[in-house]
């Protein structure tokens, strides 16, 4: 684990130039003073771009290793509150499969190990080890926190759940999507798209770029989502209120 770790921190903070995209990014949704919640930070990338920004960050990583680091790299910051949690649809206590070998991609959704079971590119993960680790929601961030300027959910196929325990509309947001489970995605579009109106764009893999000049509704970025070849793997939605 501390050597998967290891790697983490090479890929996610030796990259200047991906750091530098990733705060640019960040920038069109983040002004000096924001409030983010960052669900599912791993070690801590892009709380640290947040920060850079001049955010407060709440950050959620149930990985015990994991959350090590992370309390390693962000802890003394004083606009950082980092928790040991999970979120979800609702307060309690979840399995969380943990892949020992690459922690990136540890996950409470059964589905999505499912999805990744004999999928190229996934071939060589496994999840080979379970804990119990609690759950909050986002609205019980939100009562204790306030309401955020921008939340990013990177949880693995668990985004769907994420956003059900959510009961208001946010003015801005990001999800995680990958082509081996575009359900997901359709999920949170449609889960989004009761809380209010809102309008999309799209980043992939580690472009941290919006690739779309002008954003896109609830149908036209579902659509692009279906037309993605598998290989794009992964990438992240957004969404901004409109």
């Amino acid at each position: 684990m501390a050597a998967a770790i290891g790697r983490s921190l090479d890929i996610y903070y030796r990259d200047t130039a991906r750091t530098a995209r990733m705060d640019l990014l960040h920038r069109a949704f983040i002004p000096p003073g924001a409030r983010v919640f960052d669900i599912g930070a791993h070690v801590g990338d892009r709380t640290g771009s947040f920060l850079r920004l001049g955010a407060s960050v709440v950050a959620l990583e149930p990985q015990p290793h994991v959350f090590r680091a992370l309390r390693l790299i962000h802890g003394r910051h004083p606009d950082a509150v980092l928790l040991p949690i999970a979120a979800g649809a609702a307060q309690g206590a979840i399995a969380l499969h943990l892949n020992t070998r690459n922690p990136t991609v540890a996950t409470v959704a059964s589905d999505f190990i499912a999805a990744a079971a004999g999928a190229a590119g996934w071939s060589d993960e496994v999840w080979d080890r379970s804990i119990t680790v609690p759950v909050t929601t986002l609205d019980t961030l939100i009562a204790r926190y306030g309401i955020p300027d921008f939340v990013k959910i990177d949880v693995e196929g668990h985004e769907p759940a994420v956003l059900q325990g959510l009961g208001t509309a946010l003015p801005a947001l990001s999800f995680e999507f990958t082509t081996i489970q575009r359900s997901a995605a359709h999920a949170c579009i449609e889960r989004l798209s009761v809380l209010g109106q809102y309008e999309y764009n799209l980043s992939l893999g580690e472009e941290h770029r919006l690739r779309h000049d002008a954003w896109l509704g609830p149908r036209e970025i579902c659509a692009v989502m279906e037309a993605l070849p598998d290989a794009a793997n992964s990438g992240d939605v957004y969404a901004r209120r409109v």
